[in-house]
């Protein structure tokens, strides 16, 4: 994929400098990152209130909110509105990335993990704390990435609001930092295997919960469940993993968490949803903004056939296999990505406004944009998106 003929765009809040835009402006329609036009990403990730790119060459570029050293360098000033390659990552290749509430985690193409931001449940995988020469303690943030986790082999990094968790390449999970909302359970910066999951083959965490997909097409969760995230049926949480309920006899493709929501998708497209329900984020339509126990089929989303689906904090977008992006949940910020501040359920399509690439020829300015890659964060949402001309659409 030419980097000329593809494009990386955001839309919501911007104002901790999430949107890489040069500003602090929110924006309800979609707006394309111009500084990463020279590069050639491969993936975004958006955060609470950051974003980063990996580029095909490795490099990683991140910006917004960095008052916790989250962008990888020591803050100059608390935001960023345009996006700069972490130096301290250039000499290895990065192929996957997370973002928690305030720590990002990294993997390289050697299959090597990498920590920085808040540390204060020893998320980054460091002691938490350390005495200065009086006896005082000190939080200690790390600013500049470093080796986390480094007996093992990863596949694929996952950050949740205060604690990190990998995917190992023999298929096992591993988790560091505190789990639960403060107070619950003893936060530790060494990593723990999570015990009853085999031959995981994907990963995702929310604010506090966890999915695992097995190869074997089994998805199980664990950690808080106070909306039904889980998909147990309840809203006891589970320190184990638990087989999630209603899925049984689908062929699942991919996993998804957001705050306090989940999703799953189906190798013939369909989605399910579960969780917390308010403000629409399931896309269960404008009547419904309960929370979800076990997961449900998103119906308005039947027939669109779905290829990707993420799940910020209080919103989701949903990839069809044809590029188009469906938005739905909270409305504000312009979120939502179509130019209406409204909250609502039900999935709306985020039309994708920007210029034709420059440098496209007389016969190739006839065309479009098509999104093949989404990534919704706390109030804001980045996408991948790619110019096709009208013929090779035929």
């Amino acid at each position: 994929m030419a980097s000329n003929t593809s494009a990386i765009i955001a839309w919501g809040s911007g104002e901790d400098g999430q949107l890489g835009i040069g500003n602090n402006e929110e924006r309800e329609w979609v707006c394309a990152i111009k500084a990463l036009d020279s590069q050639s990403v491969r993936s975004v990730v958006a955060g609470s209130r950051n974003s980063l790119a990996i580029c095909h060459d490795g490099k990683l570029f991140t910006w917004g909110w960095n008052q916790r050293g989250t962008l990888g360098h020591p803050p100059e000033t608390k935001t960023e509105n345009i996006p700069s390659q972490v130096k301290a990552l250039a000499s290895v290749k990065i192929v996957q990335a997370a973002i928690g509430g305030w720590h990002c985690l990294a993997v390289d193409d050697q299959g090597r993990a990498y920590a920085w931001g808040g540390n204060e449940y020893g998320q980054c995988g460091e002691e938490p704390e350390r005495k200065d020469d009086s006896g005082r303690l000190l939080r200690r943030d790390i600013m500049i990435p470093q080796r986390c986790a480094p007996k093992f082999v990863v596949r694929q990094v996952a950050a949740g609001g205060t604690h990190s968790v990998v995917l190992t390449r023999d298929g096992h999970v591993w988790t560091w930092g505190q789990p639960w909302p403060p107070g619950d359970i003893k936060q530790i910066s060494v990593p723990v295997r999570v015990l009853g999951l085999e031959n995981v083959r994907l990963i995702a965490v929310g604010a506090f919960h966890n999915l695992a997909l097995q190869e074997d097409g089994t998805l199980l969760a664990w950690g808080n469940n106070e909306y039904g995230q889980l998909g147990t049926g309840d809203t006891q949480p589970r320190s184990h993993p638990v087989v999630v309920h209603g899925l049984s006899g689908l062929t699942l493709v991919d996993i998804a968490a957001g705050g306090w929501h989940s999703t799953a998708l189906t190798d013939d497209g369909e989605v399910y949803g579960w969780g917390r329900g308010e403000h629409g984020r399931l896309g269960f339509g404008d009547n419904d903004k309960s929370s979800k126990m076990v997961p449900q089929r998103v119906h308005l989303l039947a027939g669109e056939d779905i290829v990707q689906v993420s799940c910020g904090g209080t919103h989701s977008v949903a990839l069809t296999r044809d590029g188009r992006m469906f938005s739905f949940g909270r409305g504000d910020h312009g979120r939502l990505g179509y130019g209406r501040k409204v909250t609502t359920g039900q999935p709306m399509e985020v039309p994708i406004n920007i210029p034709p690439p420059q440098n496209v020829s007389e016969g190739a300015a006839e065309g479009s944009w098509i999104a093949k890659l989404v990534a919704c964060g706390g109030r804001h949402t980045l996408a991948i998106v790619e110019w096709k001309t009208n013929e090779s659409k035929q």
